[in-house]
């Protein structure tokens, strides 16, 4: 394990990576590297996300253990007036790319690219989207890892 994390690689966690994270899953696995030797973020939606999901499985104690994990791992990047504006017209323009992808994923996805982080996502809305390491590429979460190895 790394002492000093890569400041050149900065990636956001969405609810899907943490999800794999959590379950300890092979996307999972990517994940853990990734906290360990980059900057992570989470946009502060994914915690609203993670609550719900977590309290509606009637899961509250694993819950607080993730969230104080992920306060610990991550910076959380709080949702602003200036964000809420621009994801606005970001979904806009992603709309054009994946017609169903909702106001909570422009959102993530606005706040990956206003902090310079590349997303981390599993979730189908982004398969095709730039900016996006799709966990359910092993291809791509290989060649990423192997960047992230060689600094």
């Amino acid at each position: 394990m790394r002492s000093k994390k890569i400041t050149s690689f900065k990636y956001a966690l969405d609810s899907y990576a943490w999800i794999e994270y959590a379950i300890g899953s092979t996307m999972g696995e990517f994940v853990k590297e990734v906290l360990e030797l980059a900057i992570c973020f989470t946009p502060s939606i994914v915690i609203a996300e993670l609550s719900f999901k977590f309290t509606n499985e009637q899961n509250v104690e694993d819950w607080l253990k993730l969230l104080k994990f992920i306060k610990v791992k991550t910076q959380t990047v709080p949702l602003d007036e200036s964000l809420s504006n621009k994801s606005g017209e970001q979904k806009f323009f992603l709309r054009k790319l994946e017609k169903k992808i909702g106001l909570s994923d422009a959102i993530i996805y606005q706040t990956s690219i206003s902090i310079g982080a590349r997303l981390i996502s599993g979730d189908d809305h982004f398969k095709n989207i730039p900016n996006v390491i799709f966990l359910k590429n092993v291809q791509i979460i290989e060649k990423e890892l192997q960047l992230l190895k060689k600094k």
